[in-house]
């Protein structure tokens, strides 16, 4: 993670409240077409024309965001603002002084991405906009609602610059107050991404910690934790939190803090009895982990209590189905390949074929079918990491 990222991704949200808000104007279009269709004697032909365009135009940024998704483009933006300036215009043209609120829907919008340039962007567009309409509105007269206006310097005087000055003094408190929300997003993001960086840094020294103490290495987390961002990907996660997913995935084992080397480094078969102090680690791992702020340590709270449930109810805990979070259902196939692959001084691994078959045999059973259908898609992506993090001792 790093501010970049997060700003990106801010830019990436505000788009798609931007495509929001424009989906509330074609609502308020819409009402106000009924209005002026109801109390106005405006030729109904003009009425349609006007409306319809700027119905158009305002899904244009729905259109962009939310169908052809370039919510992450830099352009968007811009679209989004080139759009609210051309309703804008036309409703200035078609009511004239009536209008007047509409002028500052543009400022307003482009102060939602705390970007001075786009705010100065906007200010000229809308006034290009204003002098357009105005003169729109001295040509054709007697087809619009508003002031009258006999010659150009009458138009100039009475409307365009009173408008422009409104739009002036509007842009100049967006600009200044962009400047400082942007600031204080800016640090507010630095913090956050200083913060999580930390710990992240914690999760990982914590899991090597856990993963040492029963004699792994630690590659057996760093393989887990790209599984997990294969898999947290295929799901259709955004890519923050597919990177928060993967570092928390690198906690599921804490829980083996608790339990004591005989029992975690014992050669031969579990006791009943040991078997059941072995199964104790999730829970507590929860416990270690469940009063830790934040959302990583949130995630690695839920996948080191649930990674050994299983899809048919015989896990640990007993839990099943939809019961298992879905992402305790992405460790457990995660885990469960790593396991089955790596060498460990009490076994030799499996091959990467065998324990393929073996996971998409156990489809249902131990695994959600819907997990192991992402798999079967991305085992190339499963093998490859194998084969790039081996580990680093042998047993």
């Amino acid at each position: 993670m790093n501010s970049n990222n997060t700003m990106n991704d801010n830019y990436r949200r505000i788009n798609q409240i931007s495509a929001k808000c424009m989906r509330v104007i074609v609502l308020m279009l819409l009402i106000m077409f009924g209005y002026c269709y109801f109390t106005t004697d405006i030729d109904l032909a003009l009425l349609v024309i006007f409306f319809a365009s700027s119905v158009i135009i305002a899904l244009i940024p729905t259109l962009v965001v939310n169908v052809f998704k370039f919510d992450s483009s830099p352009i968007t933006k811009h679209v989004v603002i080139i759009c609210i300036c051309i309703i804008a215009t036309l409703m200035l043209t078609l009511f004239s002084t009536y209008a007047y609120p509409v002028m500052l829907f543009p400022i307003l919008l482009a102060s939602l991405y705390y970007n001075q340039t786009l705010v100065l962007f906007t200010s000229l567009l809308m006034t290009c906009g204003i002098f357009i309409s105005d003169i729109f509105s001295l040509k054709f007269s007697e087809f619009f609602i508003g002031c009258k206006y006999d010659n150009i310097v009458d138009i100039l005087i009475g409307c365009t610059v009173p408008h422009i000055l409104i739009i002036f003094g509007m842009s100049v408190v967006a600009y200044f107050i962009v400047e400082r929300n942007a600031m204080m997003i800016k640090t507010a993001v630095d913090t956050a991404v200083t913060m999580q960086d930390n710990q992240k840094g914690l999760i990982y020294s914590f899991a090597e910690i856990s993963e040492s103490k029963s004699k792994y290495t630690g590659e057996h987390i760093k393989r887990v934790a790209e599984y997990m961002r294969v898999l947290g990907k295929a799901s259709g996660f955004e890519d923050d939190y597919v990177e928060k997913l993967a570092t928390a995935s690198m906690m599921h084992d804490i829980g083996k803090l608790m339990i004591s080397e005989e029992i975690l480094d014992k050669p031969d078969k579990l006791t009943d009895e040991e078997y059941e102090i072995m199964k104790n680690h999730v829970l507590y791992g929860e416990a270690l982990l469940k009063n830790c702020p934040g959302e990583m340590l949130h995630l690695a709270c839920i996948l080191a209590k649930e990674h050994h449930e299983r899809w048919d109810g015989s896990g640990y805990l007993g839990m099943k189905g939809e019961e298992i979070a879905y992402i305790s259902r992405l460790m457990a196939v995660c885990d469960v390949f790593d396991a089955l692959t790596s060498d460990r001084y009490y076994k030799k691994g499996w091959s990467l074929e065998d324990t393929f078959d073996e996971i998409v045999r156990l489809s249902g059973k131990h695994f959600d079918p819907k997990v192991v259908k992402l798999f079967i898609q991305h085992y190339d992506e499963f093998k490859a990491i194998h084969n790039k993090i081996p580990d680093k001792q042998k047993y």
